[in-house]
């Protein structure tokens, strides 16, 4: 491989209406979670499924345009980004990793999709 990327393809379900920022730089920030089914056999044959969370972040111009889509609890999207960690300090002072996806691209329902800007 010449080139090794940080991209993540999902496609799953919001497990909530998107949340919507305005920081006091102006830009925006959306977050919600995206639930992803795998369904699977197992030993006995009896089907299975298995649910992942996963925590998305769209930045600028893609926040903007998820909010034009009014996009809500249960629509399925497609999402294209790269895997981020931060770290933040919790109300008591601990100090607390988090794993997001940072949206880069969005194919809503409607088939019409975005690059952040």
């Amino acid at each position: 491989m010449k080139t090794m990327k940080n991209t993540v393809t999902l496609v799953g379900h919001l497990g909530s209406d998107v949340q919507f920022y305005t920081l006091n730089t102006g830009r925006k920030l959306a977050r919600v979670s995206l639930a992803t089914n795998e369904y699977y056999h197992d030993k006995a044959g009896n089907r299975q499924s298995h649910t992942e969370w996963h925590l998305l972040a769209g930045w600028g111009g893609v926040a903007e345009y998820m909010e034009r889509l009014q996009l809500t609890k249960g629509t399925q999207v497609c999402v294209e980004g790269k895997l981020v960690h931060r770290s933040y300090e919790d109300k008591n002072g601990n100090t607390r990793t988090q794993s997001e996806i940072m949206v880069l691209e969005i194919v809503a329902p409607s088939g019409i999709h975005t690059r952040a800007a």
